[in-house]
């Protein structure tokens, strides 16, 4: 039986880190960004993109650029549930898609990677059996950004409040990974979690 974990976790806090450790421990992993991605290329979509944000969204190629639309919705709560709606519902297909697929080769264990997994409207949380959540204090998600990505403290923040609070992702989640040490220290939360759940699994 295929066993679906749904793993999120706010910017900056080491979710896709975890993603790409437990793909080496043996999980087969679906990224709703990569999906995002697929599903900013399809015809229809890009379509309604374009009727709702004009043509200004469009790079030289003629295709949605995301560094265009990007400006447009952050920091615009009405304009990214318009986006939102045009692309949550469609991701979801997208993503039963893909589950149904690795249900048919018997794959174990498959990360649906998402970090609006439960913000959505489209109930992605309801296509996966078991919530996991990265938490990081405010603090080392700052400078983390500001390392990683040249982001200032005020584009960090904005970003932060934008998303469901830590405290409202772990009443919802089964497993909470704390983020706010040293990466090997996080990687043996993990791999713990990781453990039980195939302990799970073969009973």
């Amino acid at each position: 039986m295929t066993r679906i974990i749904g793993l999120t976790g706010g910017i900056g806090s080491g979710k896709s880190t975890v993603s790409q450790y437990l793909a080496e421990m043996g999980a087969t992993i679906i990224d709703a960004d990569k999906v995002g991605h697929e599903a900013l290329t399809r015809s229809d979509i890009k379509q309604e993109i374009v009727a709702a944000f004009g043509h200004e969204v469009l790079g030289p190629d003629g295709e949605i650029d995301r560094k265009k639309l990007g400006p447009i919705v952050f920091g615009n709560p009405e304009a990214l549930a318009k986006l939102n709606h045009i692309m949550h519902r469609r991701m979801r297909k997208m993503m039963e898609d893909k589950l149904a697929e690795y249900r048919k080769q018997g794959v174990p264990v498959v990360v649906m990677e998402a970090a609006v997994l439960l913000e959505t409207d489209a109930d992605w949380d309801k296509l996966v059996d078991e919530i996991w959540v990265t938490v990081s204090p405010e603090g080392v998600v700052v400078k983390r950004m500001k390392e990683q990505r040249g982001m200032t403290e005020e584009q960090t923040k904005a970003r932060i409040r934008a998303q469901m609070s830590n405290e409202e992702k772990i009443k919802r989640a089964h497993v909470v990974i704390s983020n706010d040490g040293s990466l090997d220290e996080m990687k043996r939360g993990v791999k713990k979690a990781w453990e039980k759940l195939v302990d799970k699994s073969a009973k």
